[in-house]
């Protein structure tokens, strides 16, 4: 028989005459007791530590069974990295193939291995007399449809390995151009050697990458020195949703930060289950109904989202996530 005991206070309390075998003792940890909730929370991820280190804390506070973010950032960038748990996790890849929204800051005059601040300088050139007309010439070269290099330090895989993997053991690969759209590139403000930016972009493209970039068009190089997260899709940034602030929370208090499970997808058309038809529904069967074709709708019961589907030009609607809640 072992007997378990969560602190040695306990030991030390003991008699020595009791007759517990001591020396088999042994202690454990309190187990955390994970629960299956749903619904998403807009993190403000701090610099310095990884977006799954972040979700992971975020997992944690909520002793969700699941969970998973939206799209990466770099330790080095900082701002909105929406959390999907439970059910959430469904429509998460909705926000990952959504616009996103950043400030950043590219200093010019240096570039560096990685496009940041974690690189070391591997060439520097003189920086010209800027000025916000020169500036706003070269932004616009840059607006609109345009193509991108990934860069080495990056997630992409060559041949199963990611391309970060090579990087750091000096080996280079050919990367081919892919297209990405900038659908806004707004200058805030600059100064002799540095500038920054507001940009809304298509998901796949590389901020370090369009900052060196603009710096080479400009007749220099640089890198970029602070990357901001404001917006994932329809999802704006909230600042004071940190890690902090969840943790001086209270469970109830937490709880009421959460989006609805269906939040990524909430500006989708909502329509009504056909009567009768909810329980058919959530086992996955198609129902007859009366509605114009839809490509992706909301599916409620009264209040009660029961997933999405697609409304065939035949008037079948044919559940495409169905939501457990």
């Amino acid at each position: 028989m072992y007997y378990y005991y969560i602190n040695h206070a306990v030991i030390a309390n003991m008699s020595a005459s009791s007759s517990i075998p001591l020396k088999i003792m042994k202690a454990t940890k309190t187990k955390i007791q994970r629960r299956a909730i749903s619904g998403v929370f807009l993190l403000n991820k701090p610099l310095g530590i990884s977006s799954n280190s972040a979700l992971q804390k975020v997992r944690y506070l909520y002793r969700a069974l699941k969970a998973g973010h939206t799209g990466a950032l770099d330790p080095l960038a900082s701002g909105l990295l929406p959390i999907c748990l439970g059910e959430a996790t469904k429509f998460s890849h909705y926000l990952l193939d959504s616009n996103k929204r950043y400030r950043t800051v590219v200093k010019l005059g240096a570039q560096t291995s990685t496009g940041d601040t974690e690189g070391e300088v591997v060439a520097s050139k003189a920086v010209p007399t800027l000025t916000t007309a020169l500036i706003e010439q070269v932004l616009d070269a840059f607006r609109g449809d345009t193509t991108q290099i990934p860069p080495m330090y990056s997630a992409l895989k060559k041949q199963g390995r990611p391309l970060y993997e090579l990087a750091r053991q000096g080996i280079e690969v050919e990367r081919e151009s892919r297209p990405v759209h900038i659908s806004q590139l707004t200058l805030i403000e600059f100064d002799q050697d540095s500038i920054t930016l507001d940009v809304t972009c298509s998901k796949g493209t590389y901020i370090r990458v369009l900052g060196e970039d603009i710096a080479q068009a400009l007749g220099s190089v640089g890198h970029l020195t602070a990357l901001h997260r404001t917006q994932t899709g329809h999802f704006a940034l909230i600042p004071e949703y940190t890690i902090e602030y969840l943790e001086s929370l209270t469970e109830e208090q937490r709880m009421a930060l959460l989006m609805p499970a269906y939040a990524p997808v909430e500006h989708f058309p909502q329509i009504q289950v056909p009567e009768g038809r909810a329980e058919f529904f959530s086992n996955g069967m198609e129902s007859n109904i009366e509605h114009a074709a839809a490509e992706q709708v909301l599916v409620f019961d009264g209040e009660r989202c029961l997933g999405l589907a697609e409304i065939t030009d035949r008037k079948r609607l044919v559940p495409k996530r169905v939501l457990n809640l």
